[in-house]
């Protein structure tokens, strides 16, 4: 099966950002059977090579010299049904919101507080996604990957196998650049387990008289949520959340509290407490922050954003500043959620 190798092409309309940066060579995956092919191609011989999903965890601040693919894979299958307990199987190509709905509309529940979230499924176990009170890691059955250092060979992690942590897997450490996610096989239930508690979903809730949720009653308020306080990638060019939540030991955590006594903080495991990182870059004064076209959003600091013209230096010069400053004011390292190249 022959491949569709181009050279010199933009990922402007593959990064979330919009960086208007070139591939050297690029080409799409959107069959397996065409990555042993691919594999012994002279392009990826000679690397480097960047796989790509949705462009959604990522910073480009130059051209990338080597070949990128865009992992193209799609379909969604149910694997098993034993009534309430579901197994189903998506491809690493299919839009992770897309995939959420359609499950929610088949009556596959489980993945609704996920709703909204950019980019796709193959990302979703690299960075354990999460949000409002779920991570992906709770409704991971098994990731399907190809081993690219076996001319693709076919790997099936179990849950444990993929060492989640938060936004962290074995993925971003021994398995990077060897395991290549194909699929991931979720664990899904036809009874509705809602999880409600976590920020505003209870109180938008009762805002629209709902008392009786559904699932996708839970999904529609996420989505609401996450549109008034997050900018549409369309619209902004943005990554999400640029900076992790920190972790931190008790006993700086308990120093901090005494001098900011309304910094939100979590219990994280013994002896660690992890801090709301858009907190402290908010009290920092940087919420709105410009420097020309790259910014700090307006209405939520944990992210940052591309106004039009800014260029992906720009935009990592301006993530320095903020770690910069939070370092100094509160002596907490912000580490960066996307890959910055």
């Amino acid at each position: 099966m022959t491949l569709c190798i181009q050279s010199q092409v933009s990922l402007k309309p593959h990064n979330t950002f919009g960086m208007d940066v070139s591939a050297a060579h690029f080409c799409q995956l959107d069959d397996l059977a065409r990555l042993p092919s691919l594999l012994a191609d002279k392009h990826y011989q000679q690397g480097p090579v960047l796989w790509l999903g949705g462009g959604s965890n990522l910073l480009l601040t130059q051209d990338y010299p080597g070949l990128v693919v865009k992992l193209a894979l799609r379909g969604i299958h149910l694997l098993e049904d034993h009534g309430d307990s579901l197994l189903v199987e998506a491809a690493a190509g299919e839009n992770w919101h897309d995939f959420v709905r359609y499950c929610l509309q088949q009556g596959w529940y489980g993945l609704e507080n996920l709703s909204l979230i950019p980019g796709t499924v193959g990302a979703c176990p690299v960075q354990n996604i999460g949000a409002y009170g779920v991570e992906v890691k709770d409704r991971i059955a098994q990731v399907v990957c190809a081993d690219l250092q076996a001319n693709g060979t076919p790997v099936v992690l179990e849950n444990t196998d993929c060492r989640f942590a938060y936004r962290d897997s074995v993925f971003k450490h021994e398995a990077a650049g060897r395991l290549l996610v194909t699929a991931v096989r979720f664990r899904l239930s036809r009874q509705p387990q809602l999880k409600t508690a976590y920020g505003d979903i209870q109180q938008e809730l009762d805002k629209r008289g709902i008392s009786q949720a559904t699932p996708l009653d839970v999904s529609d308020v996420v989505m609401a949520i996450r549109a008034s306080k997050l900018p549409n990638p369309a619209e902004l060019g943005n990554a999400g959340s640029f900076f992790k939540n920190p972790v931190i030991g008790q006993a700086q955590a308990d120093e901090l509290l005494q001098r900011f006594p309304a910094l939100p903080h979590y219990p994280a495991g013994p002896g660690k407490v992890k801090l709301a990182a858009g907190w402290l870059i908010d009290q920092a004064g940087l919420k709105g922050y410009r420097q020309g076209d790259a910014a700090v959003h307006e209405r939520q600091a944990l992210v940052l954003v591309n106004h039009g013209a800014a260029s992906g230096s720009q935009m990592w010069a301006l993530a320095r500043h903020v770690q910069d400053t939070v370092r100094q004011r509160y002596g907490v390292e912000l580490e960066a959620e996307p890959l910055v190249l």
